[in-house]
């Protein structure tokens, strides 16, 4: 059993075809079959269940399947690290949260494109629990949620440290004028948000019952409905102060822990720092402002 061996193995088991497998593999149906075959026989047991639309795994070639995956990995981490020469190029795929990717990423960008032309950055937005699943499965390099974070699999830094403001309808003049209504309603993003429970937290020490959440997956759409009244939403200042500026919602100052929330940037431990990611962590950095931390 080599490399080779359990990427045709893997491969087959993605797609569940060895026609499938084999076009993906630039090669013949005839040959895929002769090396699964070669492989159950080294092995002594079958991997797949051959059927008239495809195949399917048997016990033994589900309990191979995340060993050849973490080989492929394996692989392509040593091809990575022999032919970074430390000039920063290729891929580099980053999740972010949308309320980070709105207020820290815009300059980040700028200035990550202009000095490192080489690299092929990908941006991907989504809540905090989505980002750390997809970092866990390789289908991202790295990515920015809000901490804390702890997890054998993953290291965490501290990039920023964000100022929370409830965010209200303008007509609404203080946190303890919610109280009169018999619910409020809260406007969030959707399930998986570490906002979503700071709000409830935050509302139930004012006293104020929350209702069944909206979901939005867009910030605009959040702080406009908002602005027109249908609920309330937990936010950093600097994503929501424009719209407290034009006078469409009013911003409501929080106090002790519920006043800030770190966003970390989060990798796995055993995935190769390319110089791509090293040279955006290194120029992420220095375009935090005061508030956020050394």
């Amino acid at each position: 059993m080599d490399a080779p061996d359990l990427r045709i193995f893997e491969c087959v088991a993605r797609h569940g075809s060895m026609n499938r497998a084999a076009a993906e593999l630039h090669t013949v149906q005839s040959n895929v079959t002769a090396r699964i075959r070669l492989l159950e026989e080294e092995l002594g047991v079958p991997l797949f269940h051959r059927r008239h639309r495809g195949v399917e795994l048997t016990a033994a070639g589900r309990k191979l399947v995340p060993f050849a995956r973490q080989m492929a990995r394996l692989l392509d981490d040593a091809r990575k690290a022999v032919r970074d020469d430390g000039i920063p190029s290729g891929p580099l795929v980053v999740g972010t949260l949308e309320t980070t990717a709105a207020l820290r990423m815009p300059g980040v960008l700028a200035s990550f494109s202009l000095a490192y032309p080489q690299v092929e950055l990908v941006l991907r937005t989504g809540t905090s629990a989505e980002l750390v699943d997809e970092v866990l499965k390789y289908r991202l390099d790295g990515a920015f949620v809000a901490g804390p974070v702890e997890h054998a699999e993953l290291s965490a830094r501290t990039m920023y440290r964000e100022e929370m403001v409830l965010v209200t309808a303008r007509d609404i003049r203080s946190i303890d004028g919610l109280r009169a209504a018999r619910s409020v309603k809260t406007i969030v993003f959707r399930r998986g948000c570490s906002y979503r429970g700071r709000l409830d937290t935050v509302l139930a020490k004012h006293g104020v019952a929350a209702s069944t959440p909206l979901e939005f997956g867009s910030l605009d759409a959040i702080i406009g409905c908002v602005a027109a009244g249908v609920g309330v939403t937990m936010l950093p200042r600097g994503v929501a102060i424009q719209a407290s500026r034009e006078g469409r919602v009013t911003l409501h100052e929080l106090h002790g822990d519920d006043s800030h929330v770190d966003t970390v940037f989060v990798q796995r431990r055993d995935v190769h720092a390319t110089s791509a990611m090293n040279a955006f962590l290194a120029l992420a950095r220095p375009q935090m402002p005061a508030l956020a931390i050394a």
